[in-house]
């Protein structure tokens, strides 16, 4: 590959993400306070009223201990509805044909949206751990292992938005996903417990939950307590993203529900 293909490749990859990043920061008021506001009610209902009766969790102040769920709660379902949004909308309006039968490779176009959905899921996950200081003081046990996790997860959840945007023909498939699967498995991946209180049965559930893996390596890097091994996490973060960018980078390659 010449200099000049990676120039023009860089550029395109460089003018998507921009897009990308305008295209939510111009109207933070709907992609970036609201999720900020839901997170601040969960500390204050959560960690403020229940969390004094549930009392410690894992060693750890209840407060102290959601915390890190949350911020990945946030990164998670953000990075996730930016991408898929925005790609729907693409083929809505019929601009992504131009970029398909362009010069730009395919694996260009999915890295733009999808670095664009982690600038919107990181954005998210900041300004939640700022509003985070009003009710806990910052821990951080291993800052290297919170900046992995916490990125890998949102470029994971970015490539199963853009995956879910392919696949939607409506506004209202867009919903399905999040509705039906993503919300079911936030809940159910340790924001609000350890995975070591529930039953051997539900333990061996709970760990086909991929999001399980994520709250409890950021956790980690954050109090320094987790449930598996952080190596463990890592194998299970590594090896969904490459089977998504793998079925992403097939669907575009074969034009599936974009080329009619």
């Amino acid at each position: 590959m010449s200099e000049r293909h990676l120039h023009d490749y860089w550029v395109a990859f460089r003018t998507i993400v921009a897009k990308e990043v305008l295209r939510f920061a111009r109207i933070w008021v709907q992609t970036i306070l609201p999720p900020v506001i839901t997170t601040a009610l969960y500390f204050i209902i959560f960690g403020g009223l229940i969390g004094e009766r549930i009392g410690d969790m894992d060693g750890f102040r209840y407060m102290d201990f959601i915390v890190p769920g949350l911020i990945m709660l946030a990164v998670i379902t953000n990075s996730y509805s930016n991408v898929v949004s925005s790609f729907f909308g693409s083929k809505f309006q019929r601009h992504i044909e131009e970029m398909l039968v362009s010069p730009i490779p395919n694996s260009v176009i999915i890295l733009g949206f999808v670095f664009g959905g982690v600038a919107r899921g990181l954005s998210v996950g900041v300004a939640v751990l700022l509003v985070s200081l009003f009710f806990s003081p910052l821990s951080i046990h291993n800052a290297g292992v919170m900046l992995i996790v916490v990125l890998l997860t949102s470029i994971l959840f970015a490539l199963a938005g853009l995956i879910n945007g392919v696949f939607a023909r409506t506004f209202d498939d867009i919903a399905i996903v999040p509705t039906f699967v993503l919300t079911p498995l936030t809940y159910l991946g340790g924001v609000f417990y350890s995975v070591s209180l529930l039953p051997e049965f539900w333990q061996g559930v709970s760990m086909l939950n991929p999001i399980l893996y994520m709250v409890d390596g950021f956790r980690y890097g954050s109090l320094g307590s987790s449930d598996f091994p952080i190596m463990v996490s890592f194998a299970v973060i590594v090896a969904f993203i490459a089977a998504l960018y793998t079925a992403a980078l097939i669907l575009l390659n074969k034009g599936i529900g974009i080329r009619s």
